[in-house]
């Protein structure tokens, strides 16, 4: 029997397990897609929000400014990436003008770094920025990451000291007896505390709860998706912005923006469209188009001819108007993680801390591990010198196999991230992890070799590759045969 279980492997779940595996406890992580954060910690803006927006008295206010406050000594424990490249919220009129004056006052009375700046004032630091812009709240704390590359390396350091990461594992019914019995698609699992951090699903997973308990209480909060669509752009000689720039928010949430991210790519989104399909992550020509025409009102010169790709993401949107992080009153032991739409990204650290050090506080009564197993750093060859690429090369030459010519991204770079703890098995997870197919050509030259060496390492017939999914099949079928 595990002590806890999660349901959940994004950014959230991923906080948590890492957590909680400092503890000597028994911790078990199920979620049914193939990789860690292939949901909503997938696509997103990878923006660690300064916390000047949220509504007053919400746990999104508090649970951003601590998170934003911690991320970036996570980050370097970790060995991942992260940019406080400070943002700009840009008004363009009056009206803006006085919302920016609110949020200025906000942010002070959370003790935020905060002030404002002329438009020309802001144009010295953003020369891109839209010649309309009057004004701007300067928030230097605001960062950037890359969302899964942290919830992987969170995983892979909970899995070193004893997590067990269940992955392709949907949970299909569970059950309270004295402890919690979770059916999946592929077994059962017994644990006497339950986790729900299942990002879109959460209300649905709860549901299934509450009925296999035989309790006919209603789930108090439901999730509507609300999706958003994103351009990347290509690199630039010189980079079309430094810092986040954030339109004036409305109704929708914070608008739709231009984002820096930390290999000096640019994204532009999202835009807000409530679906209802929990799986629609599809773009459509109509709200890509409302991107385009939106970012050009805070930002001028966007090399829109520098586009390489266009992806789309699922927000977990509640009906509360809040994160809701409590443990359910009717199944004791059963902690609700749910409707974690922004500020979630920024949230996630905090959100972790609040779930075992307040909501579960009585609950988890385990000691400190006395000793704790740190991961060790990806190897990188883009952050090496010419002596310490030699040096590696001469130990593995697969270091000195370029297959990702857009990324300069080689071999054995690929061939440590299937080898590591929560390693890669799909070429999705490989470009997750180290890149290759996030540049130009978004993998028409390196997917061909990622295959075949998805395929040695694995053990596996190429035909077995998977894109992500079991559904995502790379290859059909063999078309030619060798001569006898």
């Amino acid at each position: 029997m595990f002590d806890v279980a999660i349901i959940g492997a994004g950014i959230v779940g991923s906080f948590i397990a890492h957590d909680l595996s400092k503890k000597e406890c028994s911790v078990l992580v199920l979620d049914k897609n193939a990789d860690i954060a292939n949901g909503a910690s997938m696509a997103n803006s990878a923006i660690v929000h300064s916390g000047h927006d949220p509504k007053e008295g919400t746990l999104k206010a508090r649970l951003n400014v601590q998170g934003n406050r911690m991320y970036e000594e996570i980050c370097k424990e970790l060995g991942v990436s992260f940019k406080r490249t400070g943002a700009f919220v840009a008004a363009a009129n009056q009206d803006e003008e006085a919302i920016l004056d609110t949020l200025l006052q906000q942010a002070k009375g959370r003790n935020i770094e905060a002030s404002l700046l002329s438009g020309e004032e802001a144009r010295k630091l953003e020369k891109n920025l839209s010649r309309n812009v009057t004004r701007v709240l300067n928030l230097p704390t605001t960062g950037i990451i890359y969302p899964w590359e942290v919830a992987i390396a969170l995983m892979e350091e909970a899995i070193i000291n004893g997590t067990t990461c269940r992955l392709s594992e949907e949970v299909t019914a569970i059950e309270k007896q004295e402890h919690y019995i979770l059916h999946t698609s592929k077994g059962s699992y017994d644990a006497k505390f339950v986790i729900n951090a299942a990002g879109v699903y959460a209300d649905h997973i709860y549901q299934m709860a509450l009925t296999g308990s035989k309790k006919e209480t209603e789930v108090p909060f439901h999730i509507r998706p609300r999706r958003g669509v994103y351009y990347v752009l290509d690199h630039t000689r010189e980079p079309l912005v430094s810092r986040v720039i954030y339109p004036v928010p409305g109704a929708a949430g914070k608008g739709v923006l231009v984002v820096p991210t930390t290999h000096d790519n640019i994204l532009l989104g999202p835009d807000s469209e409530f679906v209802e399909d929990k799986d629609g992550n599809n773009t459509t020509a109509e709200e890509l188009a409302l991107v385009k025409n939106s970012v050009s009102k805070t930002v001028e010169n966007i090399p829109f001819d520098k586009i390489i790709r266009t992806f789309a993401g699922l927000r977990p949107t509640g009906d509360t108007g809040d994160f809701v992080i409590e443990e359910s009153k009717v199944l004791n032991g059963f902690v609700n993680v749910a409707c974690i739409e922004s500020p979630g990204l920024a949230s996630a650290p905090a959100i972790s801390e609040y779930v075992l050090e307040e909501v579960m506080k009585n609950s988890l009564q385990y000691p400190d591990k006395k000793e704790y197993i740190h991961r060790k750093k990806n190897i990188c060859l883009a952050g090496m010198s010419d002596e310490e690429k030699n040096e590696l090369v001469k130990k593995s030459p697969e270091f000195g196999q370029i297959v990702c010519r857009c990324e300069q991204i080689t071999k054995g770079e690929i061939l440590d991230a299937i080898r590591r703890p929560a390693g890669a098995t799909t070429v999705k997870g490989i470009k997750k992890r180290v890149r290759p197919g996030m540049g130009r050509c978004q993998g028409g030259f390196c997917e061909p070799a990622i295959v075949e060496i998805l395929s040695e390492e694995l053990h596996i017939s190429t035909l077995d590759v998977r894109l992500d999914g079991e559904e995502s099949v790379m290859l059909m079928e063999q078309t030619k045969k060798e001569a006898d």
